[in-house]
């Protein structure tokens, strides 16, 4: 039984290495092969709408499409056509992600100032949200879910989806089933960077959303990105990450099985461990070793490992904690004698898990909690996917006469010092 490769060993590598690189720069932006492509499909996207669309169809998924758009009646053959099992896991899911949503909608607020100014901020729910669900190297349901439940919760308009056309010219059928559980309003037969981009400009047959949701490979998260001056998006969401933060007291076959779980996503998955026991360390390792050679996607595991795994010892929790903050995780579990207290000390995270039995694959499925996050150590600004996210602030501001004139003063000076006499008359206008 031989270990498998990992990116890096030991301890925390020298800023600006090889080894510091391979943990710290994860962004797929990085690749100019894949922003000059992206590029390009946008491009044909943005001046053939449709047609490009249905070449690119035939191009990239092997179809020739009659129809963009899934109907309807698909949808619901697809759900009468799923497993029953399949079908109980997905509208359980859904109904504890409509629960969890729906308890953190935003509100909207109101304060009044000394002056007797009146100032609110509403949530307006937006009228048109995009939502993509992967569909290629592997199918993922609970991403549709995840994008298309907040956004009804949060009451958007229309919601529309887009996923890559299997052999038979639609999504894949769990994928139907779900868009059917969800109450999606319409779904589209449309995949990669050509999707972004027609939800972005819009085409014939689909129409521009105001903000496009959801993961995707390397180029789907690059199409968000350089559509972002167009429409908003969620966050440039890429390849899995996790991040295990132990101590002496946690279970090696535990850290393992989440280590591998997560790497399997991907052959670019970031999968760390950090640790204070290096004797836990060796266990882990030797963990892996047993379970990766009898693990169906084997090969992406050890590829993951190579390229982005790490098994980093350190000093104390307070280091692990530091370096969490530093790396800025998709997904951190926290594996220590007091995980709810180191848990709550750790920042730049998608999301943490807490305790060993907080399996991140509960996250990724089934705890109502959203599994669309930041990735790429942009969880330093980012946050994961919310119903905040499928609404716009309105400010709405009331100066009453008195108001008016307490201010008018003051706001003649300001407007005086930065040299606008216009805006220093409307002021004094209502001095008196």
């Amino acid at each position: 039984m031989s270990a498998p490769k990992f990116a890096v060993r030991g301890p925390i590598p020298t800023a600006g290495s090889d080894a510091w690189r391979a943990l710290f720069e994860r962004s797929t932006s990085d690749d100019t092969t894949v922003r000059s492509r992206t590029a390009e499909i946008l491009e044909r996207v943005r001046r053939y709408g449709d047609a490009a669309l249905r070449e690119m169809a035939r191009e990239f998924d092997g179809v020739s499409l009659e129809s963009l758009e899934v109907p309807r009646s698909a949808w619901k053959r697809a759900l009468a056509e799923v497993d029953p099992a399949l079908r109980g896991a997905l509208e359980r899911a859904a109904k504890n992600i409509r629960g969890v949503h729906k308890a953190f909608r935003p509100l909207g607020r109101t304060f009044t100032t000394p002056d007797g100014v009146v100032v609110t901020r509403r949530p307006d729910p937006l009228d048109r949200v995009g939502v993509y669900a992967p569909g290629g190297r592997a199918t993922y349901p609970s991403s549709l879910l995840m994008g298309v439940v907040p956004a009804k919760i949060a009451g958007v308009r229309e919601v529309i989806v887009c996923s890559p056309p299997s052999p038979d010219g639609r999504p894949a059928v769990v994928l139907l089933a779900a868009a059917e559980i969800a109450g999606a309003d319409r779904v589209f037969a449309v995949g990669g960077a050509g999707a972004i981009a027609a939800m972005a400009w819009g085409t014939n047959s689909i129409s521009r959303v105001d903000r496009i949701v959801g993961p995707g490979n390397a180029y789907v998260a690059e199409a968000k990105l350089q559509a972002a001056g167009v429409v908003a998006i969620d966050a440039p969401a890429g390849p899995s990450e996790l991040l295990v933060i132990a101590d002496d007291t946690a279970d090696p076959a535990i850290i393992a099985r989440e280590m591998v779980a997560q790497a399997e996503h991907d052959p670019l998955a970031a999968v760390v461990l950090v640790s204070t026991s290096a004797k836990l360390t060796r266990e882990v390792e030797r963990a892996i070793a047993a379970l990766v050679p009898g693990e169906g996607r084997r090969a992406i595991i050890e590829d993951a490992f190579a390229a982005r795994g790490a098994l980093l010892t350190l000093r104390s929790i307070d280091d692990a904690i530091a370096f969490a903050a530093d790396y800025a995780a998709e997904h951190v579990l926290v594996c220590c004698r007091t995980a709810a207290r180191v848990a709550a000390r750790v920042r730049n995270a998608g999301t943490v898990f807490i305790g060993a039995s907080s399996s991140v694959a509960f996250g990724d499925y089934m705890t109502g909690a959203n599994h669309v996050l930041p990735t790429g150590g942009l969880a330093r600004g980012y946050s994961g996917l919310s119903t905040e996210h499928f609404y716009r602030w309105t400010t709405t501001q009331r100066v009453s006469r008195t108001a008016a004139r307490s201010l008018a003063s003051d706001v003649g000076t300001f407007a005086d010092a930065e040299g606008l006499p216009g805006h220093a008359a409307a002021a004094r206008q209502w001095s008196s």
